[in-house]
């Protein structure tokens, strides 16, 4: 486990403090409004912890620390003014964001575990949020996966695809600790394969490279950001949206035709129903996944609740609820 040194945890604590005063609306910071910030402040509690067990067969069990969508708002002058208002709006919905981060962080270390983060750990693409997490990724041992918000420049303001990753891809990457595209990390025999999917696809190349990791002939868990379709949660998806997406991928054309694209009546809710119809490549990796007796757990985030739900005949798909929220599971691998 790597730790930063005193002049870099220094740096860390006034970029909070300044980031913080960023995200404030614009213009001076009114006096009113610090006792307020310093009221919720003082209201954030320690870590909601659940407990998970996969059974992989390793001879040697290890315990690990999941978590998603920590969702961090930091914005500095390095932005342009649009990124700063967004910022200010975002700060109000993941107030508790870098507290519960640093809970985690303090937690997995305490407890010699590895974080296993699925995905949404920056709300949005910025200077400073990109500077918090290569920080944050020198405080702990990190394997991670990619979620739709790793390359989002201003939250929902364009269709999401390969094109609109790439734009920022490269920035992004330098900043992460492994391939976002695809990654491979085995611990105590466990084979740990990271996967973006935050665009609710998976490509040809993916597919390949985990075929790969499966002839490496140890059990994997995989790590994604969008939960795979089973049929309990995608009822439960449906359900909260009325009937436009699941927010899940690899769901069958059956159900997504059926995606109402008109809900709402705004283009981001539109640009959602389309993303979410899984591709060839997708259901094809979906199905041959199902196959593989190697696959033990899928690590998944996301949705921002707790779900649990047998995805295949040797591997149940496990959903942790939101980061920002102070939700995170530990996992025993065994």
């Amino acid at each position: 486990i790597r730790y930063i040194d005193m002049d870099r945890r220094n740096f860390i604590k006034a970029s909070i403090g300044a980031a913080i005063a960023a995200q404030m609306p614009l213009g001076s910071v009114a006096q009113t409004q610090k006792p307020q910030i310093a009221r919720k402040v003082s209201e954030m509690k320690k870590l909601s912890l659940r407990s998970v067990r996969i059974a992989t067969g390793i001879a040697k069990p290890f315990s690990a620390l999941h978590l998603s969508d920590s969702h961090l708002t930091f914005a500095d002058t390095r932005d342009d003014e649009r990124k700063w208002k967004l910022a200010a709006g975002r700060q109000r919905i993941f107030l508790r964001a870098e507290h519960y981060l640093n809970e985690a962080i303090t937690f997995a270390n305490r407890h010699e575990m590895p974080i296993l983060h699925t995905g949404d750990l920056i709300d949005f693409v910025s200077e400073a949020n990109l500077d918090m997490v290569a920080a944050h990724f020198q405080q702990a041992d990190w394997f991670v996966a990619a979620g739709n918000h790793e390359y989002s420049q201003y939250v929902g303001e364009a269709l999401e695809d390969a094109a609109y990753r790439a734009a920022s891809f490269d920035k992004v990457q330098a900043a992460y600790p492994n391939d976002l595209t695809c990654a491979s990390r085995v611990i105590n025999g466990l084979n740990l394969v990271s996967l973006d999917n935050g665009y609710y696809q998976v490509t040809e190349q993916q597919h390949q490279f985990v075929m790969e990791q499966v002839k490496k002939g140890l059990p994997i868990v995989l790590m994604v950001h969008v939960p795979f379709y089973a049929p309990q949660q995608c009822e439960l998806g449906l359900k909260q949206t009325k009937g436009l997406c699941a927010y899940l991928a690899g769901v069958p054309l059956e159900i997504t035709s059926k995606y109402d694209p008109n809900f709402k009546g705004t283009e981001q809710w539109r640009n959602r129903g389309v993303q979410q119809r899984a591709t060839k490549a997708t259901l094809d990796f979906v199905a041959w996944l199902k196959e593989q007796p190697l696959l033990k757990g899928i690590l998944a985030g996301h949705c921002h609740y707790y779900f649990q739900e047998q995805f295949s005949p040797t591997c149940v798909q496990y959903t942790v609820a939101a980061g920002y929220t102070g939700q995170a599971q530990v996992v025993q691998f065994c």
